[in-house]
């Protein structure tokens, strides 16, 4: 059984134990950890049993701007917890929460480098929304307020080597030369990553992968 199935056929257990309202499940891990790429799929799985109950929302939206992390010092560390607009983020989780309402929620462009602010609207009808991020189970007060919204938490647990090394294709694949793309993920990438290893609370299910 795939990560996708598995964590999908979870999800849809507990719905059913809880056939009301709205379910949040969050999918941590560090930078390179595959979140996005497991959030994708199990929404794809969801929706395919059931048409629109599954909806992603990124913790990436909640990035602050470049103009503002320029002004504060911390553009080098772009990434980093203290980038993020955290507490906006743990007000957006209690909305979405409720469920009583459609939610406009920022969505980042890479392309771009921002966060455009109501990228994406949330319907109040949709049933499970899948939280991915890096820092969703980080130990730090305004972090540890969103987490109390998850149903479910799924870590994603990689090896630093391996991450390293999908860092490095990542900054490639954006068109940064081999040397330079080593910097960017040896330095800020690979400290961030250390932050959610090292920083996180546990999960309720910790999914070991790239291992070999």
């Amino acid at each position: 059984m795939s990560l996708a199935a598995h964590v999908s056929k979870i999800i849809t257990a507990i719905s059913q134990l809880k056939p009301a309202g709205r379910h949040m499940v969050a999918i941590a891990g560090a930078p390179g950890a595959g979140k996005s790429t497991l959030a994708e799929a199990v929404a794809r799985a969801l929706n395919e049993n059931k048409p629109r109950q599954a909806a992603i929302v990124p913790m990436d939206g909640f990035h602050l701007d470049n103009a503002v992390l320029r002004q504060r010092g911390l553009l080098g560390k772009k990434g980093a917890p203290q980038t993020f607009d955290s507490l906006g983020f743990a007000m957006i989780m209690a909305r979405l929460r409720a469920g009583d309402s459609n939610v406009a929620v920022p969505v980042f462009d890479r392309d771009l480098d921002l966060a455009r602010a109501g990228g994406r609207v949330i319907p109040a009808t949709t049933r499970i929304l899948i939280v991915e991020g890096n820092y969703l189970l980080l130990d730090q007060p305004d972090w540890r307020q969103s987490a109390m919204n998850y149903d479910l938490s799924v870590m994603l647990d990689v090896p630093l080597a391996v991450l390293e090394n999908r860092l490095i294709q990542r900054w490639q694949h954006q068109g940064l030369p081999a040397e330079v793309a080593k910097k960017r993920a040896r330095g800020n990438d690979i400290a961030n990553a250390k932050t959610v290893l090292n920083g996180s609370v546990p999960a309720d299910i910790t999914l070991a992968t790239g291992q070999h």
